[in-house]
């Protein structure tokens, strides 16, 4: 017997469908229509390509005009580069006095007294004969910021120091700042009187040479050296190696030579002014009042005092020469990471 349905009774298949179909489809469905009409909306917007063309147009321009900037800044700098190393190079640094105008020649010994540096002598005695050979200097005023230095550099200044004066017959005299110990009071002593101030510190007369000596460490660290050498001391002040105590004797006597030479200038310069005791030449230093009284310096004074009572010449007029910004620029920038702490460990120790 066939079971007839009723119009109005659903079907059960038909509701089988709707159930089982994804509702992510179904909402996806709604949505496409929708997207679709966004995007062609925009699409339809008229002067949508202009305006983005326009804005790529712009970004080309800012780009191009900050390049354009960045390479005129370059070329200043170069050319401002360029023209001060004219100017050093064509401009000699002097004293801006007129020869024949009486004044006070000075000259400044500031900073380590060591070949290369400010207070090298060739830059020194440069300035001493400038100062010297110029007819309006009364008298020449080495003004002295020191903690010493090269015993060398200090030797060749105190010979031409004396030289000059026994050529061109100028008093010298010595101004002490902060500090005026070792090889600057080795300069010193060639002046005809030394003004200090009252805790200046003067003195240090002495020689040194140190170093380093890794030997236990690199025991300590398995670590092996290796070095050969054509002669049995050439390799001696090689801090990785072991120091002898007849290389020890050896360097000891070399020191106590540079130091009778010390000695010797010291006595000479000062004469019968210097109150010797013990401890004067043991590399002590000493505050301005006090090497007043050991006969080490002669009175308290400054630049001033002495130009206008000493001289009696109160224009100041500065012979010192000074390392040009090139040179300067070279040694900065030309410098290699960590080149100083290699050099002092490879080196020979300086003597100071």
């Amino acid at each position: 017997m066939t079971e007839s349905k009723s119009p109005d009774q659903p079907d059960a298949t038909a509701g089988a469908d709707l159930t089982s179909r994804p509702p992510s489809e179904s909402v996806q469905s709604a949505q496409t229509p929708a997207k679709s009409a966004a995007t062609t909306n925009q699409a339809d917007t008229p002067g949508w390509e202009r305006a983005t063309l326009e804005k790529l147009a712009f970004a080309a321009l800012t780009e191009q005009r900050l390049a354009r900037r960045w390479r005129n800044f370059v070329r200043l700098a170069w050319l401002t580069f360029l023209v001060v190393i004219a100017w050093i190079v064509v401009s000699r640094s002097g004293p801006p006095t007129d020869g024949a105008t009486p004044h006070t020649a000075m000259v400044e010994i500031k900073g380590e007294i060591a070949s290369g540096a400010e207070a090298s002598a060739e830059l020194i005695v440069a300035a001493l004969r400038g100062a010297f050979e110029d007819a309006g200097s009364q008298a020449v005023v080495l003004l002295i910021n020191s903690p010493g230095g090269s015993p060398v550099q200090a030797g060749i200044v105190n010979d031409e120091i004396r030289r000059l004066k026994a050529k061109h017959g100028k008093p010298v005299y010595a101004v002490v700042e902060e500090s005026c110990a070792s090889g600057a009071y080795y300069i010193a002593v060639a002046a005809d009187k030394i003004f200090v101030d009252k805790a200046s510190i003067v003195g240090s007369i002495g020689v040194l040479m140190d170093g380093f000596g890794f030997t236990g460490l690199m025991d300590k660290l398995g670590v092996e050296r290796r070095l050969m050498t054509a002669g049995e001391n050439k390799g001696f002040m090689d801090p990785f190696s072991p120091q002898t105590d007849r290389q020890r004797a050896f360097a000891q006597t070399m020191l106590n030579q540079i130091h009778k030479q010390f000695i010797d200038v010291v006595k000479a310069g000062r004469g019968k002014r210097l109150k010797e005791t013990p401890e004067t030449f043991s590399g002590l230093f000493w505050t301005g009042q006090q090497a007043i009284d050991l006969g080490l310096a002669d009175q308290l004074g400054n630049l001033d005092f002495v130009a206008r009572e000493i001289v009696k010449a109160e224009d100041i007029v500065d012979y010192t020469r000074r390392e040009n910004v090139a040179e300067r620029l070279v040694k900065r920038f030309g410098a290699a990471i960590g080149e100083g702490a290699v050099h002092a460990l490879k080196s020979i120790p300086a003597l100071r």
